[in-house]
This record gives structure tokens, C-alpha cells and sequence, in this order.
């Protein structure tokens, strides 16, 4: 009877020890793409607000950007700049385009870079 109970209190740990090890092992992976998400519902609304209006939703350009001669950020020419160069460009404006330096924070302008990479696969 006691090597029953020892048998069953075994088995019935082994199976909690391995439910909280999965559970802690799949927790920080939904953690991380919850978070991933979000980042790029964030990322996408500040490209929609600080840039569509010119660059258009998918980085084309909008007609009131095309009057103004943007560029198409899914273009060979945008798309093979250095991150740093189109870091800077966001920064600090160009031509026609204002700054955001005191507007966007660095990270907000590096997921703007990162997204922008993401427009030429749209094209």
C-alpha cells in the first residue's frame, strides 16, 4: 500500500514539474511575440502619422507626396541606403521633409528604418 502512495506521489510530481516546465518555457515565447505585436501596431501607427501622409501607406507616395517629388521608399535608391543615412534623413529632414528629432525617439526612428526595409518586399 505505501509503495502505491510513493508511486503515485511520483507520478503525480513528474507531471506537475513538467507542466510548470513547459509553462515556463512557453510563457516568455508568447511574452516575446505579444511584445513583437505591439511593436509593430506602434511602428505602423507612427509611419502612418508622421509619414503616409507624404510617403503613402505603402511607401509609393501619396499624391500629395508625388507633388512634391518623395521619393518611393520601396525603391533600388532608398532601399540600398545605409540604416544610418535613413536614421539621419528621419532625423533631421531633407529637401522638403521636416525633422522628427523632436518629435520621434531614437528607437521609435530605428523601427521606422527597420519598417521602411519592409516596403520594398510590398512592391
Amino acid at each position: 500500500m505505501l509503495r502505491d502512495k510513493t508511486r503515485h506521489f511520483a507520478i503525480y510530481t513528474s507531471a506537475i514539474l513538467t507542466a510548470v516546465a513547459a509553462g515556463l518555457t512557453l510563457f516568455p515565447i508568447s511574452i516575446v511575440r505579444a511584445t513583437a505585436a505591439q511593436d509593430s501596431a506602434a511602428t505602423t501607427a507612427t509611419f502612418r502619422t508622421k509619414c503616409a501622409l507624404c510617403h503613402g501607406q505603402d511607401g509609393s507616395g501619396s499624391d500629395v507626396g508625388k507633388s512634391m517629388n518623395v521619393p518611393d521608399l520601396r525603391s533600388e535608391t532608398v532601399q540600398k541606403l545605409p540604416d544610418t543615412e535613413l536614421a539621419q534623413v528621419i532625423s533631421n529632414g531633407k529637401g522638403g521633409m521636416p525633422s522628427f528629432k523632436n518629435s520621434l525617439s531614437a528607437d521609435q526612428i530605428h523601427v521606422l528604418v527597420t519598417h521602411i526595409r519592409t516596403l520594398a518586399a510590398k512592391k
